[in-house]
């Protein structure tokens, strides 16, 4: 019995598990080249009129002057009139090939001019690290090496 008790243990008992021992490397290379952009604002009309001793006689408004008078002849006064000009309403821009010849701008308006790749690369190499050829203005280049070790996951 003390022999098959024996016998029975070994086919019970668990054998010794070293794991897994895994090594990994990943290189990448990200290119870029910032494309133009546009963004415009359309303004409103707006018009404006303040003073101290003025008589208003026509009052101006978006489409042009108005007339004042001073009240008291000889006396000081201050006078400050402004005008602007409302943008007219665009309701059709035409693009070509995903370029937009000429943009309809309003009066408020951020012009970005796009990038140019120039000589922008990216090597990736079997037995070194990856590099990256500088580019022209509004380029980018990311390179990248991770190396991941793992014992006994």
């Amino acid at each position: 019995m003390k022999r098959l008790a024996l016998i029975f243990s070994l086919f019970l008992t668990t054998p010794a598990f070293a794991g897994e021992i895994t090594h990994k490397i990943v290189d990448s290379v990200q290119l870029g080249v910032q494309g133009a952009a546009i963004q415009s604002n359309r303004v409103g009309a707006q018009y404006t009129v303040s003073g101290t001793n003025i008589n208003v006689t026509t009052l101006g408004g978006v489409g042009g002057a108005g007339s004042y008078d001073i009240n008291t002849n000889g006396a000081a006064f201050t006078f400050s009139e402004s005008s602007i000009t409302a943008d007219s309403v665009v309701t059709t821009q035409s693009a070509a090939n995903g370029t937009i010849g000429s943009p309809n701008l309003y009066s408020d308006s951020t012009t970005q001019l796009g990038g140019s790749a120039g000589s922008l690369a990216g090597t990736l190499s079997p037995t070194g690290v990856p590099t990256i050829t500088a580019g022209g203005p509004g380029s980018t280049g990311t390179a990248q090496r991770t190396v991941e070790l793992s014992v006994f996951k």
